[in-house]
């Protein structure tokens, strides 16, 4: 039975320090995911590497995870970041950009009509955008839930690669 791994964030993180170097690291990477047992898809260069879901199981929500590797001190520090693909990264920003941009065209002009004197029902959007802006974000959370067995699977795979467990942050 597989553990349950629970992700606090949007895009979880993950920070580790093992004696392992950045080729060693790198080496097992590139031997697992040529395994036949392999459950991901990835790829891996020098300090840095990245997994997916296979491609028969990826939908518009599948997860990536991103290891970059630095050595510091005799230390291998692995940084690993968990997200959707970078088209549908991309996507979130730009509606959240365009949500946040249209808050502060209509907060001005209804504040300008406001401070005139004259009626500002144009405010009565901010509310209103505010609550598009909310549930972008829930809509985020639920894409993460449906990715979450694919996210277990990645970290899984690095896990094994790293031969130790990880707790995301």
């Amino acid at each position: 039975m597989e553990q349950h791994i629970k992700f606090k964030r949007i895009r979880p993180r993950i920070y580790v320090e093992t004696d392992l170097s950045v080729q060693e690291i790198n080496l097992r990477i590139k031997d697992y995911l040529n395994k036949d047992e392999c459950r991901c898809g990835g790829e891996s260069t020098e300090g840095y590497a990245t997994f997916w879901p296979p491609e028969n199981e990826q939908h518009f929500w599948s997860p990536q995870l991103t290891i970059t590797l630095d050595t510091e001190e005799s230390l291998t520090k692995v940084r690993g970041l968990y997200g959707p693909k970078p088209s549908v990264w991309t996507m979130f920003v730009f509606f959240y950009a365009v949500i946040a941009f249209a808050i502060l065209i209509v907060s001005m002009i209804g504040l300008s009509f406001w401070s005139l004197g004259q009626p500002a029902t144009v405010l009565w959007f901010v509310p209103i955008l505010t609550l598009v802006f909310l549930s972008l974000y829930l809509v985020a959370y639920s894409g993460q839930k449906l990715g979450h067995r694919q996210m277990t699977n990645l970290h899984r795979a690095l896990e094994h690669c790293l031969q130790r467990e990880i707790e995301p942050i």
